[in-house]
């Protein structure tokens, strides 16, 4: 059992930053990749990114590339996700995720584990 934390959410004007941070319940980082989702009102969840479990591979979607950037760091346990030049469209709960495998992957349905995601708004 993996049990996931996310901070750093709040709000924002438009073109501004935040980072977002997962510290996990126990040690992932040769166990799991790590993925980045967010779920606005009246819309699906979707994926923003993922990086495997030792950071060697990256996957973006298309919408936040060029300005989010995920990372990790191993021994604290915590995966990281930085976010510039936001826009309104960026507002949503972000969750971050484990999927029990090495390779980064952008499928809702290999994540095992999920934190309870942390609020990012951003005003126009």
């Amino acid at each position: 059992q993996v049990q996931l934390v996310e901070s750093g959410g709040g709000l924002v004007q438009a073109g501004g930053s935040l980072r977002l941070s997962c510290a996990a319940s126990k040690r992932t980082s040769s166990s799991y990749a790590m993925g980045w989702f967010r779920h606005a009102p009246g819309k699906e969840r979707e994926f923003v990114a993922a990086i495997s479990w030792n950071g060697g591979s990256k996957y973006y979607a298309d919408s936040v590339k060029g300005r989010f950037t995920i990372s990790r760091d191993n021994a604290k346990n915590t995966v990281y996700m930085q976010m510039n030049s936001l826009k309104p469209e960026d507002t949503a709960v972000y969750s971050c995720a484990a999927h029990p495998g090495t390779i980064a992957t952008m499928a809702t349905g290999q994540y095992d584990y999920w934190g309870q995601g942390t609020q990012v708004t951003v005003s126009s």
